[in-house]
């Protein structure tokens, strides 16, 4: 299936339904007075976070979408039927934003949620809501309200608590396919990635984590260069950032330093926020590194980055390091959670109690019983 990220639609919920002006007719009832009924609502129209789709392929070729407006209301007393509603299946981590302002209105983050859109019009009342003591024929009724209609923005990122970023080629796809039940199309020429892979990642029972593979970022990438920053937005919603470099390139003219450089340069040009989240290097294809030479070559690449953060030695082919890269991650993981979840309280009945309460002195059935020579 193609991946699509991005698309517009236009949609319109129904319009209410007429109120309807009638007077009851039978025989022997010369004055029967009203008994036009309401209009039926229109429909409305719902986003559906759904966990199985993962693009939005369907609202690329499909913009339109219209739910039914409500029946007008009939004699007899009898007010009209609803519109039929419409329910658009999304991905989650779908974003709904106006498409003229661009202001973000609603985001898909929970599978199974259901959110309302746009509101169907409520239908107008019929005359016999406007009878009275002093008016007792009314001829009066309302039309229905229009139903609301928009044109929306739709924008999916990815779900993942992991990002993979990196040059083409750096071995990101070769990683996730290691470490996850991913099996992303993996080759030896540069932008085999053309669209984000989502792999989980399980460390143990209920342990795991979801990792993002992003097509490779190269310098440039901010003028349009490579596939630009088209993907990067699906990082943006990761707790950790891993930056593969390809610390054994084919060509030696060419200099890993130089290149984690310029992806670091190119992350600070499209967010500050992206720039600004943790950022762990992940040194790979060390196999193809003589064992003599790595740990030199290891200090002089991180002391010319000169860069302080955490530093992995791995080789995805041979899943050389994937182990602890892995367990670590999961642990920082896992200690962001609980700090985004807050303190939870404690029920009193179960907290733990460093001394047994004394019994209460004055309480009639802890008093000493009288004697019976008393």
């Amino acid at each position: 299936m193609k991946f699509v990220d991005e698309a517009y639609i236009d949609i319109a919920a129904g319009d209410g339904g007429n109120g309807c002006v009638s007077f009851r007719h039978e025989k022997y009832k010369e004055f029967g007075g009203p008994n036009g009924g309401d209009g039926g609502r229109g429909g409305h129209v719902f986003a559906y976070a759904d966990i199985n789709l993962n693009t939005l392929v369907d609202y690329r070729y499909a913009r339109r979408h219209e739910a039914k407006r409500g029946q007008h209301g009939m004699g007899s007393d009898m007010f009209g039927a609803a519109g039929d509603d419409v329910t658009l299946k999304m991905p989650v981590g779908t974003i709904i934003s106006d498409a003229e302002t661009g202001e973000v209105l609603y985001e898909l983050l929970v599978p199974g949620e259901t959110i309302m859109i746009a509101k169907g019009g409520d239908g107008g009342f019929g005359n016999m809501r406007f009878k009275s003591a002093i008016n007792r024929a009314p001829r009066q009724k309302t039309p229905g309200w229009l139903g609301e209609k928009k044109e929306l923005k739709l924008e999916l990122k990815v779900l993942a608590d992991v990002g993979l970023l990196g040059m083409p080629n750096a071995g990101k796809s070769t990683f996730i396919a290691a470490v996850s039940n991913a099996r992303p199309k993996i080759a030896d020429y540069p932008f085999t990635t053309l669209h984000p892979n989502l792999g989980v990642v399980r460390v143990g029972p209920e342990q795991s984590f979801v990792v993002a593979d992003v097509p490779g970022l190269i310098e440039g990438a901010s003028e349009g260069a490579g596939l630009g920053h088209l993907f990067l937005r699906h990082l943006q919603r990761t707790r950790l950032l891993l930056h593969v470099v390809d610390f054994a390139p084919f060509d030696e003219n060419v200099d890993p330093v130089q290149q984690a450089k310029a992806i670091v340069a190119e992350l600070k040009k499209y967010d500050a926020k992206l720039y600004d989240k943790p950022r762990w290097l992940v040194l790979n294809k060390l196999d193809m590194v003589p064992a003599e030479e790595r740990e030199a070559r290891v200090k002089d690449f991180i002391k010319r980055m000169r860069y302080k953060g955490p530093v992995f030695q791995i080789s995805a082919l041979t899943r050389e390091g994937c182990e602890p890269l892995i367990k670590e991650i999961y642990k920082h993981i896992r200690a962001q959670q609980i700090i985004e979840q807050g303190v939870v309280d404690i029920d009193p009945r179960f907290k733990e109690q460093d001394k047994p309460q004394e019994p209460d002195a004055d309480d009639p059935r802890f008093k000493p019983l009288p004697s019976d020579a008393d």
